[in-house]
């Protein structure tokens, strides 16, 4: 069974409840193929509205995470599942990643804005075939942001939002291509 901790364990300025969080999380590590048994952390700044979050560690797992990752867009200062589950397994699926030793560990601290994004679209596109949300529009143009308004670009996405089964090189050859793609001839 896997271990799931969510800190606070009691929230104060948000209205969240940690156990449906250590719940969600614990069906979207099964999802996603962590192993059992592992510890997940999962770390609430329930001071900030903004919504990213990033996996900072791997023994144990943990996950770090503004409030606003978790909110409901409509009812701000409330939990929606949807939104814990779409943060958790992109994270989660780049934590299944790094334990595998196949994928390859590249330090977090190195990568470049391209090959997160890259490593995002790869990781939302299998959260979308388990059911976590698809906002892969939001995704794309995000993508674009970083990889460029080419067709090149779009073609590159498409494969990564598809794909299982690929490894560290596989994504800097993807964004190596889209690079290619967007200097002048």
């Amino acid at each position: 069974m896997t271990r799931i901790v969510v800190s606070p364990e009691q929230f104060h300025l948000v209205d969240f409840d940690a156990g449906v969080i250590a719940a969600v999380a614990e069906r979207v590590a099964d999802s996603v193929g962590l192993p059992p048994g592992i510890e997940i952390r999962v770390e609430v700044d329930e001071t900030s509205p903004l919504g990213s979050g990033r996996l900072t560690g791997t023994d144990p797992v943990t996950v770090s995470l503004q409030s606003g990752a978790l909110e409901d867009a409509k009812r701000p200062r409330r939990l929606r599942e949807a939104s814990v589950e779409d943060i958790l397994g992109r994270l989660l699926f780049r934590a299944r990643d790094r334990l595998d030793p196949s994928f390859g560990d590249p330090p977090e601290k190195d990568l470049t804005l391209a090959q997160g994004t890259a490593w995002d679209a790869y990781s939302v596109g299998r959260c979308a075939r388990l059911g976590f949300g698809d906002t892969q529009a939001r995704w794309r143009y995000h993508f674009r942001n970083r990889h460029g308004f080419t067709d090149v670009a779009d073609a590159t996405f498409d494969r990564l939002w598809s794909a299982t089964g690929l490894d560290w090189s596989d994504l800097e050859a993807a964004c190596a291509e889209t690079e290619a793609a967007r200097q002048p001839a």
